[in-house]
């Protein structure tokens, strides 16, 4: 069997990583490298724990061996020694920030170092994980030639192409999203913008520079968050105004070119994070970001704010707050998705603990082990029988949560808070 044109490997086998590898492995031979041993033991047992693959085409694409010549598929291993044949090296490993909200490169570091002990004369890094712009060329490029011994941009070649996974959406799928691609040469640019196009069904846009990639898609998401902001100011001033903020937004989309971002909660790993790293840029450049930060911070204390909106009206309800049982629906960072990380639901449940309020989560979509693991707080995968709440709070619009009568779980004069606007209005004691 000939040799494939191109022999890849995926770092990261997450949200964005493994729904990659898998398109790229229906044409080309791949290795999925993750060194979590747990996720590749399920992966290579057929089953995506994140939901983002399902398992019939697991079934087509995993191989129990890493593949040869220019056999089609993909092989999970948490073993360094099958990087070592791979001529595509792509890096999809989280991108955090730490407890103070500063850009966290060390995933970055470490899949670089892990790459660079297998680098090869010719070989080409693409890294996808969110970052500012430089990081590629300026934090990345030093590690790779500090592990493989080689010379940039002449032993070895680095692109960037933001991931563009929306986790969940079983519509926008990896290769219906059109892809930004960029090289460190021209020559690269054309073979990364070659490759992705193969497998992109949604076509690419070849960016003029790696740090042009960079930035742009750290603006993507910088772009949303403010945006969701300004919504969740209005809702603040529109509740004081005794107006529904839904119904104001509802009129306004009427108008062709109204935006129609929704308030809410703003976590995940995107949105609620990628803004941290373009201001980190902008501070160390001499520029204060006044727009970017205003936005994180106000979306950062929606949780609170929720939480207060609740207790005032348990309190106009004359609900007794302290020893109240709150059942909180929903503490996955979006709908419909298993995905916990970077949830704001927890800022609900914190300030409402505050208040010396008994909360039982519930969520059939979290995994409890995550939650407990990320967050230290236990959730219920199935509802207690005839047990009622002196109020409720939908925070996660699951599509199991829109159809139930809540306010069966709710005591009389109890408060039922509709963070995301889902539920009918006859049913609801408000709604952000």
């Amino acid at each position: 069997m000939e040799p494939s044109k191109y022999y890849i490997s995926v770092i990261g086998l997450g949200y964005v990583g493994l729904p990659l590898a898998v398109e790229f492995s229906k044409y080309y031979p791949v290795i999925g490298f993750d060194i979590n041993k747990k996720r590749i033991l399920e992966l290579q047992s057929g089953h995506d724990s994140t939901l983002e693959v399902d398992e019939a085409l697991m079934a087509e694409v995993i191989l129990d061996h890493a593949p040869a010549g220019s056999e089609k598929g993909i092989y999970c291993t948490d073993d360094v020694q099958h990087l070592n044949n791979c001529t595509v090296f792509i890096i999809t490993v989280p991108t955090p920030v730490d407890k103070n909200n500063r850009p966290d490169l060390t995933p970055l570091y470490k899949a670089s170092e892990t790459v660079g002990r297998a680098l090869k004369k010719g070989d080409i890094v693409v890294y996808e994980s969110t970052v500012y712009p430089g990081v590629t060329e300026d934090e990345c490029v030093p590690v790779l030639e500090k592990f493989s011994g080689l010379k940039f941009n002449t032993d070895f070649f680095c692109g960037y192409s933001p991931e563009r996974i929306n986790p969940g959406d079983k519509l926008h799928t990896v290769a219906k999203i059109k892809k930004i691609t960029s090289g460190s040469t021209p020559e690269t640019a054309d073979k990364v913008d070659e490759l992705y196009r193969s497998v992109i069904t949604a076509g690419t846009h070849k960016a003029p520079s790696i740090k042009v990639a960079e930035a742009a898609k750290v603006i993507e998401n910088s772009q949303r968050d403010i945006n969701i902001a300004f919504v969740n100011e209005l809702a603040k001033i529109f509740n004081r105004l005794g107006i529904d903020t839904h119904d104001v937004l509802d009129a306004s989309a009427t108008k062709w070119n109204f935006l129609p971002f929704k308030p809410g909660l703003v976590g995940g790993h995107c949105i609620g994070v990628d803004p941290y790293y373009l201001a980190q840029k902008a501070q160390e450049s001499g520029y204060h970001p006044e727009i970017i930060l205003a936005g994180r911070r106000l979306n950062d204390g929606m949780g609170q704010y929720i939480a207060g909106e609740v207790v005032k009206l348990m309190i106009k309800n004359d609900v007794a707050v302290k020893g109240a049982d709150i059942l909180v629906l929903g503490i996955t960072f979006k709908e419909n998705c298993p995905d916990v990380r970077n949830t704001r639901v927890v800022d609900i449940i914190s300030e409402l603990i505050s208040y010396g309020v008994n909360v039982t989560i519930y969520d059939p979509w979290a995994m409890p082990e995550d939650v407990k693991h990320e967050y230290g707080i236990d959730i219920i995968s199935s509802l207690p029988e005839a047990k009622l709440f002196d109020s409720l709070v939908l925070a996660v619009a699951h599509r199991e949560f829109l159809t139930a009568d809540w306010k069966k779980m709710v005591k009389n004069g109890g408060i039922l808070y509709d963070v995301k606007g889902c539920l009918d209005k006859g049913m609801i004691s408000a709604r952000l």
